[in-house]
């Protein structure tokens, strides 16, 4: 009797030392046969599980290599995902002294993600960039989340407004009918920073949609209702900075997964110390690993780990949800070898994703240093498919400020030199162009509600070179009551469709035609450009392809003025006719064309 005693101790002993081994998070938490890159690094973070062996039994599984991190809670596996592998749930299990656990892997077969997984976008596209908190609360119901330190406050500037993925679904043939071909999103990861964590930029989970946003199956449905519309999903991703509220912060696998100080270091923000032949080390340095800002600790890519952890996390959500595109913010703030190594392995395995890189410089030729094909001095090259025209969007605003007869070099001169300055660029006509976003002022706030600059500002977006971006409300020229500028004022709720005023309804059904026009011309798309002096602040430019020309007049005078056709001649022939597409009117070179002020014209040859 004792001797059965004794064993059915060892035997409690036993597991209640099996059960010791606890794994809480696995990420990333699926996979995929079929990929082109066959290695997979799985992550496991539980309670004390330095030292484990992992083992499987699957033969189209071979593990390569187990480290350990820094902390005894992680484990890094890294395995090779054999081509004879099939789709379905397979067993891994750790095992560390009589401890062992089990855990399963679901690999899934590639290309589930939808019709656009992976196609991209450029210049045939129009791309809507919205804020889900501000824009569209379809989902009242979680506003706030038990799992969200911040509740919902509506009339604070800073706070949860409660907009969501629901309300973004709600509106998609709303944008549909604007002509939004493409949508990027400010970031949709669930955001859990104690104040103004509307904004998405500070990540608590990689692997988790913010709860107040909704879920990780309603965004996948999402992106598959805007596919179902032709219209792709570009996700907002930040490599550069998570935030002190993410799970792993207090529990950091390696001691250099974040930058870190003895005290406090933001960073210096002087990103052009990357092209500066004069710059010194120490002012990069500062750049790449002071802290972004003080609930942003700067993620060290350096770290070959957490390096794959961000590709991984990308090819994921690019496959699971099926994403067109991706935009990377804050892009020179990283290593910039470790950051464009993040680049090559997302392209590796879709070679023909479009991602744009935010590199917020004032001058062409800093922007020129981060396009991917550009032949640099140093040899370096970002990988970037596309990088944002921050250029030209500081110079639409100050050239249709100044209206009537500006001096030598302003007016729409502004948009003249910006555009002389392209031959800096590889590829200009892959930038992508706008007018505002969420972290400058609106241009309805630049341009003081004035309708008329507003059509033309459009007009000039619609037709320029390079992909255009519309942010949410420029379309009915939203704006703040009272004038107060800043983050939180100027980050407004969109209306819905049936609350727009007259004006608002005005100036969105004008937005409508000139981009569903937009769609079918191939000569915005793909023409060549030319463009001539602005004369008595008269902006002209010509965009061609094939057998299709137009032509783009652009009046910021306060006065009408005669159009003189022989300035133009060598755009246009003899007595074509072409159609304009605002008037529907007939317009014959070399005629007499007056052209109104304060007034754009997009002709159709």
């Amino acid at each position: 009797m004792r001797k059965n005693i004794s064993l059915l101790l060892l035997l409690l002993l036993l597991t209640s030392s099996i059960s010791a081994i606890e794994i809480s998070r696995i990420e990333p938490p699926s996979w995929w046969v079929g990929m082109k890159n066959t290695s997979l690094q799985i992550m496991l973070y539980g309670k004390e599980l330095k030292g484990g062996r992992v083992t499987t039994k699957e033969k189209g599984i071979r593990i390569i290599s187990v480290t350990y991190g820094d902390s005894d809670n992680y484990i890094f596996v890294e395995a090779e995902i054999l081509p004879r592998l099939k789709p379905g749930e397979y067993s891994f299990t750790v095992t560390k002294e009589n401890a062992s656990t089990e855990f399963k892997y679901i690999f899934e077969k590639k290309g589930n993600g939808g019709k656009l997984t992976g196609k991209g976008f450029g210049p045939q596209d129009m791309v809507y960039l919205l804020m889900p908190d501000r824009f569209s609360n379809g989902d009242l119901s979680n506003d706030s989340h038990p799992d969200a330190i911040e509740r919902a406050a509506y009339d604070k500037p800073y706070g949860r407004h409660g907009g969501d993925i629901k309300g973004i679904i709600n509106s998609l043939d709303y944008l549909k009918n604007l002509g939004v071909t493409a949508i990027w999103s400010t970031p949709l990861l669930f955001d859990n920073e104690s104040s103004a964590s509307y904004h998405g930029y500070a990540c608590a989970d990689y692997y988790r949609i913010d709860p107040r946003f909704g879920s990780n199956e309603l965004f996948k449905e999402y992106v598959n209702e805007a596919a179902r519309r032709d219209i792709g999903i570009i996700m907002d991703m930040v490599p550069n900075h998570s935030g002190t509220a993410h799970w792993w912060y207090n529990d950091l696998p390696f001691n250099d997964w974040i930058h870190k100080f003895p005290k406090y270091t933001q960073s210096n923000f002087a990103m052009s110390s990357h092209a500066d032949i004069h710059a010194s080390a120490a002012d990069n340095l500062r750049c790449i690993t002071g802290w972004f800002d003080t609930s942003m600790p700067d993620m060290n890519l350096g770290n070959p780990l957490l390096l794959k952890y961000f590709i991984q996390n990308a090819v994921w959500w690019t496959e699971w949800a099926g994403l067109s595109g991706i935009r990377v913010d804050t892009y020179p703030y990283s290593d910039k070898y470790a950051v464009a190594e993040w680049i090559s392995g997302i392209l590796s395995e879709y070679p023909f994703m479009n991602i744009v890189g935010e590199c917020w410089f004032s001058t062409p030729a800093e922007v020129a240093y981060w396009e991917g094909s550009a032949i640099n001095k140093d040899g370096y090259s970002s990988k970037l498919p596309s990088v944002m025209d921050f250029p030209l969007q500081e110079a639409m605003g100050g050239a249709l400020m100044q209206e009537g007869h500006p001096g030598w070099g302003e007016g729409m001169f502004r948009i003249y030199r910006s555009l002389s300055l392209d031959f800096v660029y590889t590829n200009p006509y892959s930038l992508l162009i706008f007018a505002d976003n969420h972290d400058t002022n609106r241009i309805s706030e630049t341009l003081k509600g004035d309708v008329s600059k507003m059509k033309m500002m459009l007009a000039i977006l619609a037709t320029m070179r390079g992909t255009p971006q519309l942010y949410y409300g420029t379309e009915i020229m939203l704006k703040t009551k009272d004038g107060k500028l800043g983050h939180g004022e100027e980050r407004l709720n969109m209306p819905s469709e049936g609350e727009f005023n007259s004006e608002q309804k005005e100036m969105a059904d004008f937005t409508s035609k000139l981009f569903q026009w937009r769609k079918s011309s191939k000569a915005i798309h793909y023409g060549n450009m030319k463009h001539f002096w602005p004369n008595n602040n008269l902006y002209v430019y010509f965009r061609e392809y094939a057998d299709e020309k137009v032509m783009v007049i652009i009046n910021n005078n306060t006065k009408p003025l005669e159009l003189n056709w022989d300035l133009y001649k060598e755009a246009v022939n003899g007595s074509e006719r072409g159609t304009d597409l605002f008037s529907g009117k007939e317009i014959i070179t070399g005629a007499l064309f007056n052209v109104m002020p304060q007034s754009a014209y997009i002709v159709s040859f």
